[in-house]
Protein backbone atom coordinates (compact mmCIF):
# COMPACT_ATOMS: atom_id res chain seq x y z
CA UNK A 1 0.00 0.00 0.00
CA UNK A 2 1.07 3.72 -0.92
CA UNK A 3 1.35 5.90 2.16
CA UNK A 4 1.76 9.83 1.03
CA UNK A 5 2.25 12.06 4.21
CA UNK A 6 0.78 15.78 3.90
CA UNK A 7 3.73 17.61 3.65
CA UNK A 8 4.80 15.32 0.49
CA UNK A 9 1.51 15.93 -1.05
CA UNK A 10 1.72 19.94 -0.10
CA UNK A 11 5.17 19.91 -1.84
CA UNK A 12 3.98 17.95 -5.16
CA UNK A 13 0.79 20.60 -4.63
CA UNK A 14 3.00 23.70 -4.60
CA UNK A 15 5.36 22.12 -7.58
CA UNK A 16 1.93 22.74 -9.64
CA UNK A 17 -0.05 24.95 -8.50
CA UNK A 18 2.07 28.18 -7.97
CA UNK A 19 3.36 27.98 -11.69
CA UNK A 20 -0.19 27.39 -12.99
CA UNK A 21 -1.41 30.84 -11.57
CA UNK A 22 2.12 32.86 -12.70
CA UNK A 23 1.06 30.92 -16.25
CA UNK A 24 -2.71 31.75 -15.89
CA UNK A 25 -2.02 35.54 -14.99
CA UNK A 26 -0.31 35.49 -17.94
CA UNK A 27 -2.75 34.28 -20.60
CA UNK A 28 -5.73 36.19 -18.53
CA UNK A 29 -3.57 39.98 -19.20
CA UNK A 30 -1.63 38.83 -22.40
CA UNK A 31 -3.05 40.15 -26.11
CA UNK A 32 -4.44 37.52 -28.40
CA UNK A 33 -4.32 34.83 -25.66
CA UNK A 34 -6.44 36.77 -22.93
CA UNK A 35 -8.75 38.19 -25.52
CA UNK A 36 -12.19 37.64 -24.01
CA UNK A 37 -13.81 36.07 -27.12
CA UNK A 38 -11.42 32.84 -26.08
CA UNK A 39 -13.84 30.91 -23.92
CA UNK A 40 -12.35 30.23 -20.16
CA UNK A 41 -12.18 26.30 -20.39
CA UNK A 42 -9.89 27.21 -23.26
CA UNK A 43 -7.77 29.58 -21.32
CA UNK A 44 -7.70 27.08 -18.31
CA UNK A 45 -6.61 24.14 -20.05
CA UNK A 46 -4.08 26.32 -22.24
CA UNK A 47 -2.37 27.16 -18.59
CA UNK A 48 -2.39 22.97 -17.52
CA UNK A 49 -1.16 22.19 -20.53
CA UNK A 50 1.48 24.63 -20.47
CA UNK A 51 2.02 24.31 -16.48
CA UNK A 52 2.38 20.84 -16.88
CA UNK A 53 4.91 21.39 -19.78
CA UNK A 54 6.66 23.60 -17.72
CA UNK A 55 6.87 22.15 -14.23
CA UNK A 56 9.38 19.42 -14.62
CA UNK A 57 11.76 21.76 -16.42
CA UNK A 58 11.59 24.44 -13.04
CA UNK A 59 15.21 23.84 -11.03
CA UNK A 60 14.54 25.38 -7.93
CA UNK A 61 13.77 24.02 -4.69
CA UNK A 62 10.10 25.21 -3.92
CA UNK A 63 9.37 26.18 -0.44
CA UNK A 64 8.20 24.14 2.41
CA UNK A 65 4.94 25.88 2.84
CA UNK A 66 1.85 24.57 2.83
CA UNK A 67 -0.07 26.44 -0.39
CA UNK A 68 -3.42 27.00 1.63
CA UNK A 69 -1.57 28.52 4.44
CA UNK A 70 -1.07 32.36 4.91
CA UNK A 71 2.19 32.17 3.28
CA UNK A 72 1.16 30.25 0.52
CA UNK A 73 -1.41 32.04 -0.61
CA UNK A 74 0.81 35.37 -0.36
CA UNK A 75 3.38 33.42 -2.69
CA UNK A 76 -0.02 32.46 -5.13
CA UNK A 77 -0.54 36.53 -5.17
CA UNK A 78 2.73 36.89 -6.14
CA UNK A 79 2.69 34.72 -8.74
CA UNK A 80 -0.42 36.38 -10.04
CA UNK A 81 1.23 39.37 -10.08
CA UNK A 82 4.06 38.21 -11.85
CA UNK A 83 2.15 36.80 -14.65
CA UNK A 84 -0.09 39.73 -14.92
CA UNK A 85 2.86 41.74 -14.83
CA UNK A 86 4.57 40.48 -17.66
CA UNK A 87 1.21 40.11 -19.62
CA UNK A 88 0.70 43.74 -18.89
CA UNK A 89 3.92 44.84 -20.77
CA UNK A 90 2.74 43.13 -24.15
CA UNK A 91 -0.75 44.57 -23.86
CA UNK A 92 0.57 48.20 -23.67
CA UNK A 93 2.17 47.65 -26.87
CA UNK A 94 -1.57 46.84 -28.40
CA UNK A 95 -3.01 49.67 -26.61
CA UNK A 96 -0.49 52.63 -28.44
CA UNK A 97 -1.28 50.78 -31.84
CA UNK A 98 -5.11 51.37 -30.86
CA UNK A 99 -4.26 54.78 -29.61
CA UNK A 100 -2.65 55.82 -32.97
CA UNK A 101 -5.78 54.41 -35.20
CA UNK A 102 -7.93 56.64 -32.30
CA UNK A 103 -5.93 59.68 -33.07
CA UNK A 104 -6.30 59.36 -36.56
CA UNK A 105 -9.82 58.38 -37.03
CA UNK A 106 -10.30 61.49 -35.07
CA UNK A 107 -8.70 63.66 -37.34
CA UNK A 108 -10.66 62.20 -40.41
CA UNK A 109 -13.74 63.07 -38.78
CA UNK A 110 -14.16 59.04 -38.16
CA UNK A 111 -14.75 59.72 -34.39
CA UNK A 112 -18.43 58.50 -34.44
CA UNK A 113 -17.00 55.34 -36.05
CA UNK A 114 -17.00 53.62 -32.73
CA UNK A 115 -17.98 50.02 -31.49
CA UNK A 116 -17.75 47.47 -28.86
CA UNK A 117 -14.55 45.33 -28.88
CA UNK A 118 -14.42 42.62 -27.00
CA UNK A 119 -10.54 42.37 -25.98
CA UNK A 120 -11.08 45.91 -24.67
CA UNK A 121 -14.11 45.29 -23.43
CA UNK A 122 -14.43 49.09 -24.19
CA UNK A 123 -15.77 51.20 -27.04
CA UNK A 124 -12.84 51.18 -30.16
CA UNK A 125 -12.59 53.71 -32.98
CA UNK A 126 -12.67 52.09 -36.13
CA UNK A 127 -9.01 52.86 -37.70
CA UNK A 128 -7.94 51.66 -33.93
CA UNK A 129 -9.23 48.53 -34.48
CA UNK A 130 -7.74 48.02 -37.75
CA UNK A 131 -4.48 48.90 -36.62
CA UNK A 132 -5.10 46.42 -33.92
CA UNK A 133 -5.63 43.59 -36.34
CA UNK A 134 -2.27 44.40 -38.58
CA UNK A 135 -0.76 44.32 -34.83
CA UNK A 136 -2.30 41.04 -33.91
CA UNK A 137 -1.61 39.74 -37.33
CA UNK A 138 2.15 40.72 -36.92
CA UNK A 139 2.79 39.82 -33.61
CA UNK A 140 1.55 36.25 -35.34
CA UNK A 141 3.97 36.14 -37.67
CA UNK A 142 6.76 37.25 -35.65
CA UNK A 143 5.36 33.81 -33.18
CA UNK A 144 5.21 36.51 -30.41
CA UNK A 145 2.66 34.39 -28.56
CA UNK A 146 4.99 31.14 -28.31
CA UNK A 147 7.62 33.50 -27.38
CA UNK A 148 6.01 34.72 -24.25
CA UNK A 149 5.21 30.89 -23.47
CA UNK A 150 8.58 30.68 -23.72
CA UNK A 151 9.87 33.65 -21.28
CA UNK A 152 6.95 32.72 -18.99
CA UNK A 153 8.82 29.08 -19.09
CA UNK A 154 12.35 30.66 -18.39
CA UNK A 155 11.02 33.21 -15.66
CA UNK A 156 10.80 30.09 -13.06
CA UNK A 157 14.31 29.60 -12.98
CA UNK A 158 14.94 33.89 -13.25
CA UNK A 159 12.92 34.72 -10.65
CA UNK A 160 12.62 31.64 -8.24
CA UNK A 161 8.74 31.09 -6.40
CA UNK A 162 9.39 32.95 -3.19
CA UNK A 163 7.75 35.04 -0.99
CA UNK A 164 9.81 37.40 -3.09
CA UNK A 165 8.15 39.06 -5.74
CA UNK A 166 8.83 42.18 -8.54
CA UNK A 167 10.98 44.58 -7.11
CA UNK A 168 9.36 48.23 -6.12
CA UNK A 169 11.88 49.31 -9.21
CA UNK A 170 10.73 46.98 -11.44
CA UNK A 171 7.22 48.35 -10.72
CA UNK A 172 7.83 51.71 -11.69
CA UNK A 173 9.69 50.80 -14.66
CA UNK A 174 6.51 48.96 -15.71
CA UNK A 175 4.71 52.14 -14.61
CA UNK A 176 7.20 54.52 -16.49
CA UNK A 177 6.72 52.05 -19.83
CA UNK A 178 3.03 53.07 -19.89
CA UNK A 179 3.95 56.14 -21.31
CA UNK A 180 4.90 54.21 -24.52
CA UNK A 181 1.31 54.21 -25.49
CA UNK A 182 1.90 58.04 -26.28
CA UNK A 183 4.79 58.12 -27.39
CA UNK A 184 4.83 55.29 -30.13
CA UNK A 185 1.08 55.77 -30.54
CA UNK A 186 2.14 59.48 -31.79
CA UNK A 187 5.01 58.19 -33.74
CA UNK A 188 2.89 55.81 -35.82
CA UNK A 189 0.09 58.69 -36.34
CA UNK A 190 2.21 61.30 -37.13
CA UNK A 191 2.49 60.74 -40.73
CA UNK A 192 -1.60 60.58 -41.23
CA UNK A 193 -2.07 63.56 -38.49
CA UNK A 194 0.67 66.00 -40.60
CA UNK A 195 -1.22 65.50 -43.90
CA UNK A 196 -4.37 65.93 -42.49
CA UNK A 197 -2.90 68.92 -40.68
CA UNK A 198 -2.18 70.44 -43.90
CA UNK A 199 -5.28 69.66 -45.27
CA UNK A 200 -7.03 71.54 -42.68
CA UNK A 201 -5.10 74.34 -43.09
CA UNK A 202 -5.88 74.46 -46.31
CA UNK A 203 -9.57 74.07 -45.95
CA UNK A 204 -9.40 77.10 -43.56
CA UNK A 205 -7.91 79.10 -46.51
CA UNK A 206 -10.15 78.28 -48.99
CA UNK A 207 -12.90 79.26 -46.42
CA UNK A 208 -11.59 82.60 -45.60
CA UNK A 209 -11.58 83.39 -49.70
CA UNK A 210 -14.75 81.98 -50.60
CA UNK A 211 -16.73 82.78 -47.20
CA UNK A 212 -19.75 81.07 -48.92
CA UNK A 213 -18.14 77.57 -50.04
CA UNK A 214 -20.32 74.94 -47.39
CA UNK A 215 -16.88 73.60 -45.62
CA UNK A 216 -18.82 70.83 -44.29
CA UNK A 217 -20.16 69.90 -47.23
CA UNK A 218 -16.64 69.82 -48.94
CA UNK A 219 -14.40 69.54 -45.97
CA UNK A 220 -15.27 66.22 -44.63
CA UNK A 221 -15.18 63.82 -48.20
CA UNK A 222 -11.88 65.56 -48.40
CA UNK A 223 -10.17 64.76 -45.17
CA UNK A 224 -11.70 61.51 -45.18
CA UNK A 225 -10.36 60.46 -49.23
CA UNK A 226 -6.47 62.57 -48.00
CA UNK A 227 -7.06 60.00 -44.44
CA UNK A 228 -7.61 56.85 -45.89
CA UNK A 229 -4.78 57.94 -48.64
CA UNK A 230 -2.14 58.54 -46.48
CA UNK A 231 -3.35 55.56 -44.01
CA UNK A 232 -2.61 53.22 -47.59
CA UNK A 233 0.71 54.36 -47.98
CA UNK A 234 1.99 54.90 -44.87
CA UNK A 235 0.66 51.24 -43.58
CA UNK A 236 3.66 49.64 -45.89
CA UNK A 237 6.63 51.69 -43.03
CA UNK A 238 4.59 50.29 -40.19
CA UNK A 239 6.35 46.94 -39.97
CA UNK A 240 9.50 48.07 -38.94
CA UNK A 241 8.28 50.40 -36.61
CA UNK A 242 5.70 47.39 -34.74
CA UNK A 243 8.62 44.98 -34.90
CA UNK A 244 10.70 47.49 -32.93
CA UNK A 245 8.36 47.96 -30.41
CA UNK A 246 7.18 44.50 -29.90
CA UNK A 247 10.92 43.94 -29.56
CA UNK A 248 11.44 46.33 -26.93
CA UNK A 249 7.89 44.66 -25.00
CA UNK A 250 10.10 41.47 -25.02
CA UNK A 251 13.16 43.07 -23.90
CA UNK A 252 11.06 44.87 -20.91
CA UNK A 253 9.83 41.47 -20.06
CA UNK A 254 13.03 40.16 -19.95
CA UNK A 255 14.50 42.69 -18.18
CA UNK A 256 11.22 42.42 -15.70
CA UNK A 257 11.66 38.63 -14.83
CA UNK A 258 15.82 39.21 -14.80
CA UNK A 259 16.22 37.45 -18.20
CA UNK A 260 19.13 38.56 -20.60
CA UNK A 261 16.43 38.67 -23.63
CA UNK A 262 15.06 36.70 -25.94
CA UNK A 263 15.81 37.20 -29.67
CA UNK A 264 12.99 37.94 -31.93
CA UNK A 265 12.84 35.88 -35.47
Amino acid sequence: MISITSAELNAVMAAFIWPLFRILALIASAPILGNPSVPVRVKIGLAVLITILVAPTIEQSFPSVDPFSGTGLLILIQQMIIGAAIGLVMRIVFVAVEMAGELIGLQMGLAFAIFFDPQSSGQVALIGRFLGIIASLAFLAIDGHLLMIALIAQSFNALPIGTDGISTLSFNLLAEWGGEIFKSGLQLALPVLTALLITNLALGILTRAAPQLNIFAVGFPITLSIGFLMLALSIIFYTPVLESLIHSGFEFMSSLVNLPGIALP
